[in-house]
Order: structure tokens, then C-alpha cells, then sequence
């Protein structure tokens, strides 16, 4: 059968068609690959096709060379690299031609294969007249050509990194783009092309926007375009706006008092998809200015490297106003739909940015509308007002926040008993919430919680919790944060009094029946947890009586007959729910003096824990997880009796690539079996050493479980001591070779470095538990063969100077480790390290005492093997 009919076939309503069809094109792929490619690039490009074939060729052809997992898209990469130098041209020269289709939906299915294939060809030097080709006489195209070729030009940009195209390319790409936005250029379906490709690109301009002519001339045409009759071309206008205030914000001086008025205008009279971009300008603005002031500190001194130019502070006087107007814009149902987003809602984000770029400038600007608006019949100037207040809660000094907010709570507690508008309520239980986040708590000075108030805020939040489900979910979380201000009090906790009508309110909360509207029953478990972990000693008996009930709950779930996919899901996230809340009770009453009472609990407790494992829902498996660590953890030795049950969960979740949350926390609860069992681990080792072989030479396993992985060998290894033995020459190539690969790997971006750290940490976590574990064994010896390529490794981090103190600290473990435990075997090698002194005289100088103190323990065991 030709690719055309299958290609049609596909799509079929009919679903035996459609298998049939589905199964043919996959076995043509195998098969013959080329062949498949070239004949979808065919179909792409043959205006006598149906539109429903060449579009789904195109999709299935650019399916054919990306994917999301990134073993697969190597393997595609790959495949692609390996066809022969003709089939690629033939699909090359197809897709170029398909640009000048007639029909729009296959032009841009084209323009996106062209760049996937540019993302694949660019950085291995292939295909390098691609860019030249598509700019060659791009303006004596027809129009519908040049909107395709400016489509293509912005995807190109978006897959290709800056550094594989020269900058001749980046140069002429940027003429061409801007050229297309022109107010010239006649059509419009080119301008958006035009603007949206610029989009695209802003991330190759550096050189250009480092030029004055060149960068003025760029912001001058994106200004017009803000400006153009068309409605989608002025959004996409103002998103290059907003991306250029992140990118090049340190060279926008000389453009803020136009933008500031364009940007004004949009908000006040535009259509609301171009004045959200608008408002997001400004917030971007603000999320660069709150980095600077947090990463620098305090003032600027004239010539400071990253000069922060306090544009938000400058446009305060008529910025504050713009953004209060937009409060008053409201939607009726916004705080009934999850997913709303509006320009009240914009607004309000923004003003919550602008207030912590500022800090206590905005409370003057911001008071006047307070107070002007609390009290209006009009619920939306009240519910404006009230959002104001919360929105500028975060930024300002407790001192400057403290008489404004205690003369408001009495307001607001009423507002939340007696104002007839769901939307105020919502709102000034949510405001609530924030005055319990940023202004009650250990570190602030005058507490806004006290004897006198505290009975009546605990019985309007009580009460607000049978109020509408929108509402009652912002009242738990007011509640939660109320409960979490009181985490270090002592011994005597406020809230005792109220405790048990607390647990009992919440969890009546989370029991009715419109409890999974607005997230209310997650929000009702949330609050419960977080009384519960920041309750004190006098109401452990009551935490305790809550273990039978939330117990039979869990069991509940578990009992439930057929239910509908979307029942289960609500059941399998209680079920999450629940086993969050018995493992913080475990945390709670695990240890002295409750644990004796506690623990007659456990066994029936891991028997619902394995019995969720039964259950197909990641999130579930996750807590239960997390419950049955923090179980083993409290139990100790004890926990053995249940090892052999829980073991084949344990190789299950150890085994789960594809939800590899589970999997990374699996390998945590090693750990807690490791510390809580020691020795008595033993008998399971082989299977668990196995499987986290297994999974650090799998290329299908996120990348974040392998830290923790490297962490669990020394969790191992500390437990089982010198029985480690057979498993080092599995697991020391393993480090070894992870140690080179995170010596070098950093200065990429922060994400990357981020990783390399907690790589490096989990490397050294395992070198510290394996020479820990061996300490005093006559084996010890087995490793002095491993002793050079580890202080290599110390030496090589140490000379990148990117660790952060976590690093830092487990670094200089390990050269204390290695010097206590081999003792005279290594003295040698640690005097001719290159940097063993420098980093040991640095950490014993670090502020951090942490450092400090296992540098000074270092420092010890180092004299003591050098003096041998």
C-alpha cells in the first residue's frame, strides 16, 4: 500500500483501520529507514496530496528525529548521522521546497522538521549552506514564502545553540527578522513571522545588542511593532519585550521611559492576551532586579560589575497606580477555576514583584487605595483592596508592615465572617495566609499573635473552613502557615489549647463531599500535617489517638470495589495523602518517649504501606515510600521482621525508570534500611548492590537519581563494613569514572553546575561510608590501591573553585576518612597531594562551623598518619 493511504489510514475513525495502518508504517520504519524518510519528506512536499497526509508525514518525520527521553533522541540523533549522504540531501532539498507550498499548515510543519534536522546537522559541520540558502533573495520572495522562511529562521533559532552559527549567519538572520517586522512590509501573516522568529533569536544577538546603532535600531522596530494595527503581532512584540528585560536588562536605560509609556497604554486599553505581556514585562523587570539585590546585597557602589539601575523603584509613582487599576478588573468565577489568568490576577503577581524589588517604598503608594477602597459596597474595590494588601506583604520590613497589619486583622477576620462576596473572602483568607507566612514566626520581634487575639483567629479559621470549597481551601492554608510560625516555640505551644478542635475541624474538612473541588481535601491534609510536625511534647497523646484514624481511612481506600479512572485517581491521591500524614506522625511520636506506645502500631501500619504498593499510582507508591523510611527509621534493628515482605517492593521501585521519583526515593529508604538495620541488611545486599549497578549504567534513568545511588553505596557499605568487600570492584570503577566525568563538568549554566555538585557530593558520600565502613578491618589494605585516584579527584574539584559549602564539607570528610582509616598507608600521598594543604587551611578558615569542625577532625587524623 503507498505511505499516502496509510498516512490517511492513520487517521481513520475506524480503529482496526487505524491499528492496521499504525503497524504497517512502523514496520516500514524498521525495515527500511531511509526508505520511510524520504518518502514522508516525498508526501510533505507534493501539492497533489491530500492536506491530511503530508501534514501527519511531516509530524511523523519530526517524530522521527526528537523525542522528550534523551536516550531516545540520542538514538534518533544517531540513526539520522548514519544515512547516507544522498537520501539526506534528497529529504533536505524536499523540505526546502515544501516552504513554498500553498497551504499554511504544511509550510509550518515543514519549517519545524527543516530546524530539527538543522539541531541534528549544525554542530557536527553539516549542511552549512542551510541559513545562506534560506536568506538568499528572501525579499524578492513571494509573501506566503517569506512568512515560511522567517517560521523556519525563529525554529532554527530556537533548536540551534548560538555558538554552533557564526556571526555573519546570527547578522544576516537578524537583518533579515527585522526587516520582515518593518511597518514596510506590506503583510501582515510576514510581520508576525517576522516578530516571532526575532522571539526566537534574541538569544544569538548579544554582539548586536552590545552595539549602540545596531541595538537601536532593533528596539526601535520592536517598539513600532507594539504599536501595529494587528492584535496577534503586538503580543508577540511585547513578548520580545519581555524576554529582552531578562536577557539585556542592563542595556535598557536609555529605552525605559518609552516602553514604560507603550507598555502603560497597552495596559490600560489594549486587548487583555497584549496587555498580560505588558504587565509581564515589569514583572520581568522586577524578578531581574530582586536577583541582583539578592545575589549583591544591599547598595550599589558607582562602579559596581552588575549595576543594578532600580528601574522598578524609579517607575514607582506611576507604576503602583497602573497595576492598582488592574485590580479592579476581576473576573466573576476567576477563584473557581484552577487554571484562570487574567489581568487582575497579572496585576496583583506583579505588585507582589514590585514590592520586593522596593521593599518599603511601596507601602505610601500602595495605603491610599487600601484604605480608600476596604470598605466600598462595590465587592470588587473591596476584594482590589484586600488583594492589594496581601500582594505587598513580601518585601517590606516587619516594621514598616507591623501597625498597618495589626490594625488590620480585626478587619479581616471579620470580612471573612461577615462579607456577603465569596470572592473577599477568598481573597482576605488568602491575604491571612501571607500575613501568617511573612509576619508571625521566632525571628519577628512583636508577634502579631497573641493571648488576646489568638481564640478568635482560630475560631473565624475554623469556621471559614465550612465555607465555600475555594474559600475553606485558603483558610487551611492560612491555618498551615499559622501552625508552622510556631515550629520552634519550646515546649508550650500556643495552639495546645486549641489542638484537638484543630484536628478534628480539619479533618472534617477533608471528609466533605465537596472536598476535591479547589484542591480543598490536599489543603485540609496539608494543615493537618503541619500541626501535627509542629506540635509540642503536651499534645503527643492526642497525635497518637490520630493514628488509629487515619489508619482505618488508609484501609478505606484500599477496600474500595471497581471504581471509574477517575474515581481512582481521586482514591490513589487520598491514599498519597493519608500515607504523607502517617509518616509525619511517625517522625512525631517515633522517638522517646512515646515510641514504646507508638511502635505497637507498626505492624499493622507496614501492612497497609506494602498493601498501597498493590495500587498503580506513582504518587501513592512515593509517600508510602517515604512512610516506610520514616518507619524503619523509628523501628531500628526491629525493622528486620518486615524485610522479608517489603524487600520485592523494594527491587520494584529500585526498578522503576519510568516514574523515577519513586525510584529516587526507593534508593533513600536503602539508606534508611541501611542505618536502621546495620549488619542485619546483609542477606538483601547482592539483590540491592545489583540493581543499583543496573540502574547507573542505564542511559533510560532521569539523571537525578544517580546522585543519591553513589550516596547509598556508602549507606551500604557503612552497614555491612568489611562484607562490602566483594562489591568494590563494582562499585569503585563505577565512582571512578563518575568522579572524572563531575571533575570537569562545570561552568555550563547553573543547572548544570547545580548537578555536578550534587554529583560530586554523592560520589564523595560513597568514598566517606566505604572508608568509614572498613575502619579497624583487617581488609583495609583492599583499599589503598584507590587511595591516588581519590585525592586526585579531591585535588581536581578543588581546583575548579565551584563547590558549594554541601561539597565542601563532604570533601574535606573524605581526606580526613581516607587519612583515618589507611592511616600511614596514605600520609605520603596526602603531603604530595598538590592542593591537600590549601583546601584544608581554607575549610579550617570557612565561616561555616560545620566546615570548620570537619576540617578540624581532618586535620587530626592527617597528623596522625603522617606522624606514623
Amino acid at each position: 500500500m503507498e505511505v499516502t493511504q496509510l498516512l490517511i489510514n492513520a487517521q481513520s475513525i475506524d480503529g482496526t483501520v487505524r491499528k492496521h495502518a499504525e503497524e504497517s508504517l512502523k514496520q516500514f520504519q524498521e525495515q527500511n529507514l531511509a526508505g520511510f524518510l524520504l518518502s514522508l519528506a516525498g508526501e510533505l512536499a507534493n501539492d497533489d496530496k491530500p492536506v491530511d497526509s503530508r501534514k501527519l508525514a511531516g509530524l511523523v518525520l519530526k517524530n522521527a528525529l526528537d523525542a522528550k527521553e534523551q536516550h531516545r533522541k540520542y538514538e534518533l540523533v544517531q540513526r539520522w548521522l548514519s544515512l547516507d549522504m544522498s537520501t539526506k540531501s534528497q529529504i533536505r532539498a524536499f523540505l526546502l521546497k515544501t516552504l513554498s507550498s500553498p497551504v499554511p499548515d504544511v509550510r509550518s510543519t515543514a519549517s519545524q522538521v527543516i530546524a530539527k534536522v538543522a539541531g541534528i546537522e549544525l554542530p557536527q559541520k553539516q549542511w552549512p549552506e542551510l541559513i545562506g540558502s534560506l536568506l538568499s533573495n528572501i525579499h524578492q520572495l513571494p509573501a506566503h514564502v517569506k512568512q515560511a522562511t522567517l517560521e523556519t529562521l525563529g525554529y532554527l533559532c530556537e533548536e540551534v545553540s548560538p555558538d554552533v552559527v557564526e556571526q555573519e549567519h546570527v547578522n544576516k538572520i537578524l537583518t533579515a527578522v527585522v526587516q520582515g517586522m518593518n511597518a514596510a512590509e506590506g503583510n501582515n501573516d510576514v510581520r508576525l513571522a517576522a516578530t516571532r522568529a526575532l522571539y526566537m533569536a534574541l538569544g544569538f544577538a548579544q554582539a548586536n545588542f552590545n552595539n549602540d546603532m545596531e541595538r537601536d535600531y532593533i528596539m526601535r522596530v520592536v517598539c513600532e511593532a507594539t504599536l501595529s494595527p494587528e492584535v496577534k503581532i503586538r503580543q508577540a512584540a511585547f513578548e520580545c519585550l519581555v524576554s529582552i528585560a531578562s536577557t539585556y536588562y542592563e542595556k535598557l536605560a536609555h529605552y525605559m521611559q518609552d516602553i514604560f509609556n507603550i507598555t502603560a497604554k497597552a495596559v490600560r486599553e489594549d486587548d487583555e492576551s497584549v496587555a498580560l505581556q505588558a504587565i509581564e514585562f515589569w514583572s520581568s523587570i522586577c524578578d531581574e532586579e530582586i536577583d541582583i539585590l539578592e545575589e549583591y546585597g544591599g547598595e550599589f557602589t558607582g562602579d559596581s560589575d552588575v549595576p543594578c539601575f532600580y528601574f522598578t523603584k524609579q517607575a514607582l509613582p506611576a507604576l503602583v497606580p497602573l497595576l492598582l487599576e488592574t485590580l479592579l478588573k476581576q473576573e466573576e468565577d476567576q477563584d473557581l477555576d484552577e487554571g484562570a489568568w487574567n489581568i487582575a490576577m497579572a496585576g496583583g503577581t506583579c505588585l507582589g514583584l514590585v514590592a520586593r524589588a522596593v521593599g518599603d517604598d511601596i507601602v505610601p503608594h500602595v495605603m491610599p487605595f487600601i484604605e480608600e477602597k476596604i470598605s466600598k459596597p462595590d465587592w470588587r474595590e473591596r476584594e482590589a483592596a484586600t488583594y492589594a494588601f496581601g500582594s505587598i506583604l513580601e518585601g517590606p520590613s516587619a516594621d514598616k508592615l507591623m501597625t498597618i497589619v495589626n490594625a488590620a486583622l480585626t478587619f479581616m477576620l471579620n470580612a471573612l465572617t461577615k462579607d456577603p462576596s465569596n470572592h473577599v473572602k477568598d481573597t482576605t483568607a488568602w491575604t491571612l495566609g501571607r500575613i501568617f507566612e511573612f509576619l508571625h514566626g521566632s525571628t519577628i520581634e512583636t508577634p502579631i499573635i497573641t493571648q488576646a487575639n489568638c481564640q478568635q483567629i482560630i475560631t473565624v479559621l475554623i469556621q471559614t473552613m465550612k465555607d465555600a470549597p475555594n474559600v475553606a481551601e485558603k483558610a487551611c492554608g492560612a491555618l498551615y502557615f499559622l501552625a508552622q510560625g510556631y515550629e520552634d516555640i519550646g515546649p508550650n505551644s500556643p495552639l495546645t489549647p486549641f489542638f484537638q478542635e484543630i484536628i478534628q475541624s480539619l479533618l472534617a474538612v477533608a471528609h466533605r463531599e465537596d472536598a476535591t473541588e479547589s484542591r480543598l481535601r490536599t489543603a485540609a491534609y496539608e494543615a493537618l500535617n503541619e500541626v501535627v510536625r509542629c506540635s509540642t511534647d503536651e499534645t503527643s497523646t492526642m497525635v497518637l489517638q490520630l493514628v488509629p484514624v487515619i489508619m482505618l481511612e488508609l484501609h478505606n481506600t484500599l477496600e474500595g470495589e471497581k471504581l471509574s479512572s477517575d474515581e481512582r485517581e481521586k482514591q490513589n491521591e487520598l491514599q498519597g495523602l493519608l500515607c504523607g500524614c502517617l509518616q509525619v506522625i511517625i517522625q512525631k511520636l517515633g522517638s522517646e518517649p512515646t515510641k514504646y506506645v507508638f511502635m505497637q502500631y507498626a505492624d499493622q501500619m507496614m501492612g497497609l504501606f506494602l498493601r498501597v504498593f498493590g495500587c498503580r499510582s506513582a504518587t501513592a507508591h512515593e509517600e508510602a515510600m517515604l512512610a516506610i523510611g520514616a518507619l524503619a527509621y523509628a523501628a531500628g534493628p526491629d525493622f528486620a521482621k518486615y524485610m522479608p515482605e517489603f524487600y520485592k517492593y523494594l527491587e520494584m521501585g529500585l526498578q522503576n525508570f519510568e516514574e523515577y521519583q519513586v525510584c529516587a526515593v526507593t534508593v533513600g529508604v536503602v539508606g534508611d534500611s541501611c542505618r536502621a538495620l546495620e549488619d542485619k541488611i546483609l542477606p538483601y545486599c547482592d539483590g540491592i548492590m545489583t540493581q543499583l549497578l543496573k540502574d547507573l549504567s542505564s542511559n533510560q534513568l532521569h539523571r537525578s537519581v544517580k546522585p543519591p545511588i553513589f550516596s547509598c553505596f556508602g549507606d551500604i557499605a557503612l552497614a555491612i563494613g568489611e562484607n562490602f568487600e566483594k562489591y568494590l570492584m563494582y562499585s569503585m570503577p563505577m565512582l571512578q569514572s563518575a568522579a572524572e566525568l563531575s571533575a570537569h563538568a562545570s561552568g555550563a549554566d547553573d543547572e548544570m553546575t547545580e548537578y555536578t555538585n550534587s554529583l560530586r557530593n554523592g560520589i564523595l558520600e560513597a568514598y566517606s561510608g566505604i572508608f568509614q565502613g572498613f575502619k579497624n578491618s583487617p581488609k583495609t589494605q583492599l583499599l589503598i590501591p584507590y587511595a591516588p585516584h581519590i585525592l586526585q579527584f579531591l585535588d581536581s574539584i578543588y581546583m575548579e573553585k565551584d563547590m558549594d559549602e554541601v561539597v565542601m564539607k563532604t570533601a574535606i570528610g573524605v581526606l580526613g576518612d581516607l587519612a583515618d582509616t589507611l592511616g600511614s598507608h596514605v600520609g605520603g600521598l596526602i603531603q604530595q597531594s598538590v592542593s591537600s594543604k590549601e583546601f584544608l587551611n581554607e575549610c579550617l578558615s570557612s565561616d561555616d562551623h560545620t566546615i570548620k569542625e570537619a576540617a578540624e577532625w581532618a586535620k587530626h587524623a592527617i597528623t596522625r598518619a603522617i606522624s606514623v
